[in-house]
């Protein structure tokens, strides 16, 4: 105590020894910061079962996101009587084709990893299951590379071994971590700073509201007769104890002795507590990709300005994420089958892209010089099939 009142005031030791027999007899600050779940479960748990805008932000991108169609070209030609189409939409018995891409990007965003599994029968692809990231395992081989994923259920543990010249049984996407070589890293994880203010700066305000709003301060003894060393250290305790903490921010205090109150930290309105917050959750929403004026916090929430935010959104965050989603999901089943397989979203039916795809096809339809099947492949879709290749198709 001495020795902090020291380095408040710019005291020397010796008269910090002596700051006992002075007026000031106590100073209140808040503790240390509640965050201490950084990793893994705990992290989601604190980050997003307990955090309305991180919740938010990873369902609006997951939900979005698995929204979007896809168009399936086989040796690129759209195709829609395929049988990829068919485990795409019904990928397995519980889920539809949407729910599963919905855990899978919810995953990505909230672990930095996601993992499909597929199921095959007669070396074909019948089913796909997402698996949690906090149960699977990375087997490294002497090499450093991967050689199998142990899933782990309860008591029992799966090893899906990765076979040479034979298809991966499991999908693995991650966000790229320059520090880790085979696990990524997640959006919520990046964060944890912003997340940590927007909880504590919540608590002390509902703590502060439970205390009818009092802020801290100190307590001046203002009698001629110093306290005791037994005297000081009991009051020491008491403010330690049961006044310290967000969680009794604004207690009242019952002095008596000589002792008055005087507040030295700011009062709520002057730091601000609610722009504190809202500071902290654009930081959040920045972290997931998410415009703040989606989410509904303080901004230019004109109409104009949410359109372009919108469009924003899928440009720089929903398509990305989807694209490199249907790359890997292409590259993954590929071996699984003899034709050329590619996916690629559908835009025409996104609305808030709909005035570019407008603007895109009346210049498409405008350029002479292009043919039938160039402009189909200008505007997203394949060469039209000729009748002899559906015939041999």
């Amino acid at each position: 105590m001495a020795g902090f009142l020291a380095r408040l005031f710019g005291t020397q030791t010796k008269a910090a020894a002596t700051a006992r027999r002075a007026p000031l007899v106590a100073f209140h600050q808040p503790g240390p910061g509640f965050f201490t779940q950084r990793h893994g479960t705990g992290l989601i748990r604190s980050g997003y079962h307990h955090n309305a805008i991180a919740y938010r932000c990873v369902r609006l991108v997951a939900e979005t996101a698995a929204t979007i169609g896809w168009t399936i070209l086989i040796d690129g030609e759209e195709r829609r009587d395929h049988a990829i189409e068919a485990l795409l939409a019904r990928p397995n018995a519980r889920e539809s084709g949407p729910e599963l891409m919905e855990a899978l990007y919810g995953h990505l965003l909230l672990s930095g990893n996601a993992y499909c599994e597929v199921v095959t029968a007669r070396e074909r692809p019948v089913a796909l299951h997402v698996l949690r990231p906090d149960r699977v395992r990375i087997l490294e081989g002497p090499d450093g590379w991967p050689i199998a994923y142990e899933y782990q259920a309860g008591a029992r543990a799966a090893r899906l071994a990765l076979e040479a010249g034979a298809p991966s049984p499991v999908l693995h996407l991650r966000l790229f971590d320059p520090l880790d070589d085979h696990y990524g890293f997640a959006p919520l994880a990046a964060a944890q700073m912003a997340l940590e203010m927007h909880e504590a700066a919540s608590r002390w305000n509902k703590a502060l509201l439970d205390n009818s709003a009092r802020p801290s301060g100190a307590l001046v003894y203002g009698a001629q007769d110093n306290l005791s060393e037994e005297q000081f250290d009991r009051l020491k305790e008491e403010l330690e104890s049961a006044f310290q903490g967000a969680g009794n921010a604004g207690r009242p205090i019952l002095l008596e002795g000589g002792l008055d109150w005087k507040p030295l930290s700011l009062s709520p309105k002057d730091m601000d507590f609610m722009e504190a917050r809202a500071g902290a959750a654009r930081e959040i929403a920045l972290a997931f990709g998410v415009p703040p004026l989606l989410l509904g916090l303080p901004g230019d929430n004109t109409h104009a300005n949410y359109a372009e935010a919108n469009r924003a959104f899928w440009r720089t965050t929903i398509l990305p994420l989807v694209q490199r989603t249907q790359g890997a999901m292409a590259h993954w089943l590929q071996p699984y089958f003899k034709e050329r397989i590619r996916f690629e979203p559908d835009l025409d039916r996104i609305e808030a892209l709909a005035g570019e795809r407008e603007a895109l096809w009346r210049r498409v339809s405008a350029a002479d010089f292009l043919g039938e099947d160039e402009k189909r492949e200008a505007v997203g879709y394949g060469r039209r099939a000729r009748p002899a290749e559906k015939t041999a198709g």
